[in-house]
C-alpha cells in the first residue's frame, strides 16, 4: 500500500531529512585515510541521538549499526567495522536514516578517500547527477518506471553500470514501502505519481559488471567482478508546486536550480 501525506506529515518528514542531512555532512567532513568505518558509525549515532532522533537503522530486522558503510566493490548495506581503515583512493557509501515522531528520512552519499583515480570521480558524478535529475524531471502522473528511465538516460549513454534489482522505495512512517523504485526502465509500469507520494530515489552504477552478490554476513552487497561503484540518495515528494527533496539541507534550491527547477516552498 503506498502512503500518502498531508501537507503537515510532510514537514515532519522534512525535520527527519535535515537530521539526515546534517549527520551526512558531518559524516562527509570526517572521511580520511585511517578512519574506520566504524569511527563514522559512532559520529552517525552521536548526531543522531544528539538531536532527540533515533537511527532508523540500528535493530532493523537485526541490522546491528547506525548507517551503512560500502567501500570501494560493496555497493550497498556495508556493515560498519574498526578492523578495516579507509585508505587513499578508496570510496566508501554512506547511507544514513533517522526517525523523528514516527517519520523517517533516508539519504546516501558517496565519498572519495583523498585523491582517488579519475574515473572514480566522473562514477560519482554521474551517479549523484542521475539521481537529480529524477527529481528535476519528475512530474505528476508520471509513472514510477519512468524514473528508472530518467536514471538510465543519464548512465547508460557513459558505459557505466547499473545495479539490478536494488533500488528506491517509499518512505514515511515506515522506511521501506512500496513502491519499489528501480533504476531502470523494464518491468511494469508501476503507479502514477501523486502529490503526497514520498520517495527515496538511489540509483548505484559501477565501473564494471553491475552483477552482485550478498556476503555471508547477509547484509554486505558486493560486485562479482571487484568494480568500484557509486551510491547516492535523496527522499523526496512531489508538492502541488514543485519538488520537494526533504534530505537536502536547502531542500534541493541549489542543485535543482540548475536544471531550471523551482523547488516547492518550505510549507507545501
Amino acid at each position: 500500500m503506498i502512503e500518502i501525506k498531508t501537507p503537515a506529515q510532510l514537514r515532519l518528514m522534512r525535520v527527519a531529512g535535515l537530521v539526515v542531512g546534517r549527520t551526512l555532512d558531518k559524516l562527509r567532513d570526517a572521511v580520511a585515510p585511517g578512519v574506520t568505518p566504524d569511527d563514522l558509525d559512532e559520529l552517525a549515532h552521536q548526531c543522531i541521538i544528539g538531536e532527540g532522533a533515533t537511527p532508523s537503522f540500528l535493530g532493523y530486522h537485526g541490522y546491528p549499526k547506525t548507517i551503512c558503510t560500502s567501500v570501494n566493490e560493496e555497493v550497498v548495506h556495508g556493515i560498519p567495522r574498526g578492523t578495516k581503515r579507509l585508505r587513499e583512493g578508496d570510496v566508501i557509501s554512506i547511507d544514513c536514516g533517522a526517525i523523528v515522531d514516527g517519520w523517517h528520512g533516508d539519504a546516501a552519499i558517496t565519498v572519495p578517500v583523498g585523491a582517488v583515480d579519475p574515473e572514480l570521480t566522473e562514477l560519482m558524478r554521474l551517479c549523484e547527477e542521475s539521481m537529480w535529475a529524477v527529481f528535476a524531471r519528475a512530474r505528476r502522473g508520471m509513472r514510477i518506471r519512468d524514473l528508472g528511465a530518467i536514471v538510465e538516460s543519464v548512465v547508460l549513454p557513459t558505459g557505466f553500470g547499473i545495479v539490478d534489482h536494488y533500488g528506491g522505495h517509499g518512505i514515511g512512517t515506515e522506511m521501506h514501502q512500496d513502491p519499489h523504485v528501480l533504476n531502470h526502465s523494464r518491468g511494469p509500469r508501476g503507479p502514477r505519481l501523486v502529490a503526497g507520494m514520498a520517495l527515496a530515489i538511489e540509483p548505484m552504477i559501477t565501473i564494471g559488471d553491475p552483477d552482485t552478490r550478498e556476503l555471508a554476513d547477509g547484509w554486505t552487497v558486493v560486485t562479482i567482478d571487484g568494480s568500484y561503484a557509486a551510491h547516492f540518495e535523496h527522499t523526496f515528494t512531489i508538492t502541488p508546486s514543485g519538488p520537494w527533496v526533504l534530505t537536502a539541507l536547502d531542500g534541493g534550491r541549489a542543485k535543482l536550480g540548475e536544471y531550471g527547477v523551482s523547488v516547492a516552498a518550505e510549507e507545501p
